[in-house]
This record gives structure tokens, sequence and C-alpha cells, in this order.
């Protein structure tokens, strides 16, 4: 059944769906935005370390749901199995209102100018489709900083020596009291040589538009912010997108395929609705922002007679080069307590290390880590340390207040491999091909990330 047409249709409200969906219906177009997950409250999941987000030990508290939305994972002998989302390597991200903006650290940062210029700056990497982007740092300032100062970001980054140009500093102060861990690594960094400055947060340090300050709770990173000063497009550009009358969100709605007319141009979306009715969205702009994987799935499931192996995927570039998150870092064990239950825990960081290194293709920031529950610090024990029984315990009553993990994600190599595709065998819960994930890190990256781990030993 075909619906009204409108102006613009918005697969995805999460980070860039809600972005784009503000701009168009405050610029006056019509526009519908169609979200696979729910609008979630902070106060639906009780504060349980085992069930949030970032471990996803017990579940993905802001989805997807696990028995409908399964993926296949190729390993490295390629050996395919079916994962949830639960699983690592699934390589979820939160399905809601608001997507991941909802449950993230927040961290706020920008690209470097080095970043734009990769294949200029390093030259062609065997085995990598590293390039340049067809845009530059220049371009994107303006707009780095509409979304700092629209969405609204925190902290102080006039100390990082290393970030492009900047037109003014950041909205908010970085957050008050210090906590231990800045204290102590400040001080240990300037002793390096090194620049720290405070991490940028997308995180009120400071009252701002209608909401209120962090209240700096252990519980962040992984949960939902339950006095709304963690800042996502769920309350910020979504709200002022509604509060136009021009634009709609339709909520539990599953796109199927997006549809195009005899000229090959988008013309609108299939979804099941929340009632697993299979609808068509008619509209003039058809925006994908499913995030990276998913975005993917889409156009390759968007078959035609112009476009046969999916829509835009004439010279099969769609769904390659999948990069994600290479964290790398050093744990640090104190006689002393290093922890003071002061949220969100991640607080100062330094990006001497992101280009520079001769030898090495890129790099990445470091930082200490959000506040870690319990059960993340069994996963960085000592080898050899028991992960169960009296020495396990006896482990975490000594450490888990004695210490600080450095670390940070390192800059991934492209590769063709890397990608993900449809599984021919294997469907979800409306009957739509899965995503078959693939591929392995560059021997560039694995490289880069060591001599970061080094690094972070260091500070």
């Amino acid at each position: 059944m075909a619906l009204p047409r409108v102006d613009a249709v918005v697969v995805g409200a999460g980070a860039g769906g809600g972005v784009v969906a503000c701009q168009l219906a405050e610029a006056g177009l019509s526009v519908v935005l169609l979200e696979k997950g729910r609008w979630q409250s902070p106060f639906e999941e009780r504060k349980d370390d085992l069930i949030n987000q970032r471990s996803s030990l017990l579940g993905v508290a802001y989805g997807p749901d696990e028995a409908k939305n399964p993926r296949v994972f190729v390993d490295h002998e390629g050996r395919a199995r079916v994962v949830s989302p639960r699983q690592g390597e699934y390589q979820a991200n939160a399905s809601c209102v608001g997507g991941g903006t909802v449950s993230y650290g927040a961290q706020a940062w920008r690209y470097m100018p080095q970043d734009f210029r990769m294949r200029s700056t390093y030259g062609s990497v065997e085995g990598s489709t590293l390039d340049d982007w067809p845009i530059s740092y220049e371009d994107l300032e303006p707009y780095y900083e509409k979304a700092e100062y629209e969405i609204g970001v925190s902290g102080d980054v006039e100390s990082n020596p290393f970030q492009g140009p900047r037109r003014k500093p950041l909205p908010m102060p970085p957050m008050e009291p210090k906590s231990r861990e800045y204290e102590i690594l400040k001080p240990a960094a300037l002793r390096l040589g090194l620049h720290p400055f405070d991490t940028p947060l997308l995180i009120n340090s400071v009252p701002r538009q209608g909401r209120s300050a962090c209240m700096r709770i252990r519980w962040c990173v992984g949960f939902g912010c339950e006095t709304n000063a963690k800042n996502g497009t769920h309350n910020t550009v979504i709200p002022r997108a509604l509060a136009t009358g021009n634009a709609v969100l339709r909520t539990q709605c599953v796109a199927k395929e997006i549809l195009t007319d005899a000229r090959g141009r988008a013309t609108g979306v299939a979804f099941f609705d929340e009632n697993d009715r299979l609808q068509e969205q008619p509209a003039d702009l058809v925006v994908v922002s499913c995030g990276a994987t998913e975005s993917a799935r889409l156009l390759l499931l968007s078959k035609s007679r112009l476009f046969p192996n999916g829509l835009g995927n004439r010279h099969d570039w769609v769904g390659r080069n999948l990069t994600g998150h290479t964290y790398t870092g050093a744990v640090g064990f104190f006689e002393q307590e290093t922890y003071d239950d002061i949220g969100p825990g991640v607080c100062i960081s330094i990006c001497d290390y992101n280009h520079g290194t001769p030898g090495i293709v890129g790099g990445g920031m470091l930082a200490n880590d959000f506040i870690r529950l319990p059960i993340q610090l069994t996963d960085q024990q000592p080898s050899g340390t028991p992960s169960w029984g009296k020495a396990h315990k006896d482990f975490m009553r000594r450490f888990y207040r004695r210490n600080i993990l450095v670390f940070g994600p390192t800059q991934d190599m492209p590769t063709w491999d890397g990608r993900v595709r449809l599984d021919p065998k294997v469907t979800d819960y409306w009957d739509i091909p899965v995503l078959r994930i693939s591929g392995d890190n560059h021997p560039r990256t694995r490289e880069t990330a060591n001599l970061q781990a080094e690094r972070a030993e260091a500070c």
C-alpha cells in the first residue's frame, strides 16, 4: 500500500539520519524518518553491569532485536557461522531512535587534515585500497563547528597543537572537578614531552538547551543518560525536526529496498511497518543513513533491471573497504587507589601519535577509558590470572580501584576483501537476506596498533 508522497524519506534515525531529517524539515520539506528500533527511555533498562550496549553479555539493551536480526560471520579460515547481536563478531550498533548516540561514550573527535589525504601523505600501501577523500578538512570545518554547537560538545582542545584549524572553541568547558586519573596522567604525559588536553565530549558540562549538566555517574558508556545530559540526535535534532510539523517519525519499521523508476532514479522505500505489513513510502529524495554496514545492505538489496547487483554497485564497490575500531593500549596497576567513581571516566587525551611516525601509516589518539564496570576488567587481567574462583576475587578486590587503562582506536587500513555482502542462505525475521561479514586487519594496521600499545604503556 502506497502512502502519501513526501519530499524526502530518511532511512535510519541515528547520528546521521537525525541530523539530515532536522535540516530538511527546518528548510520546509516534508520528511518521513524511518527507524528500525523504538524510541527508548533510559529508565527502561536498569543499571545492570551485565546489560549494557558496550559489553552485550546478556543482550543488547538498545537493539537490535536478537531473535529477529542474525548475521553471518566468516572467520580467517573461511568458516561461516550465524551470530547474534550480543556476539562481538556481529559488530553491533544500537538500533533505536538516536541509534548509537543514545548509549555511546560520546567522544567528539574531528578528523585531522591528514586523514583526508592519506594516500598523498603515505603513498600507496600494498594490499590496501587507501586513498584520498574527494573533500578536505577545510570543506568540512564549518559543519564540524555547526554540529559541535547544535548538538553540544564540552572540553578544551586548545591545548592540542595537532588539530586542524578551527574558528571557535568548543561551546562548553570541560568537566569539573578533575578525576584522580586526570591528575595522574596529565603530569605523566607532560614529563614525556606530550601535549595532553581535555577530551571533547558530547556531554553537557553545564546546563544547556534546557537540559541539565552531567551528574558524573559511572553508568555512562553503554547506557542511556537518565539526566539527558548526554547529547545525541534523539534529544537534540530529532525533536527539533518533529517540532516543525514537517517531519513524521515512524518507529519499528524495517526497510526492504529502495524503489527506483525506469530511469534508475530513486522514488521511495519499501518497508515493513510495526505490524509487519509491507508498505511503500514514495518520496522525491531518499536518504540512506543506516550505519556503515546496514546502509550497504540496503543498497545491495535494492536490485532492478538497471542495477542487477544492487543500487550504485555497478563496479562492485558497495560493501567493500570495511574498517572498524582496532583498539589498542595498556593497563597499569597501582598500589594506591586511582578510582574515585567520577564518571564518565574518560577525560584526558593526546594526539601526538596520530601522524608523523617514520615507517608507520597513520596512528591514533590515546586517552584514558570510561569507567569500566567489574566485568570489563576481567578481560584485562594479567596473563595467568583465573577468571573465576578465589584468585579472581582476590585480584578484583585488590585492583578494581587501582588501575588505569590508556588506549584508543588505531588508523585502520581499508582492504578490498574487508566487506559485507548479502548471505545467500540466511534471512532475518522478515525473510530479507542478512549481512555476511568477512575480512581481516591489514598487516600495517596491526603494526601501528602494536606501536600504539607500547606508547600507551609508556604513559
